[in-house]
């Protein structure tokens, strides 16, 4: 629970949908949907990009 705190729910919420999109991702490369798999597997970084790009912008602006 305490890192629910530090975190922020937002925070904790993007970074879970970030692994479940890894999860699917894997199970779909895995059963040979191979260009599916990488398609969708590209979403977790770009997600994560996206949220330190948020940080940063609210970050210069305190």
């Amino acid at each position: 629970m305490n890192l629910l705190k530090k975190l922020g729910t937002a925070n904790f919420l993007m970074l879970a949908l970030c692994l479940l999109i890894i999860i699917v991702a894997e199970y779909l490369f895995l059963t040979g949907e191979k260009l599916h798999g990488i398609f969708l597997g590209l979403w977790a970084p770009t997600l994560l990009g996206v949220l330190i790009f948020i940080k940063l912008i609210s970050n210069d602006r305190k």
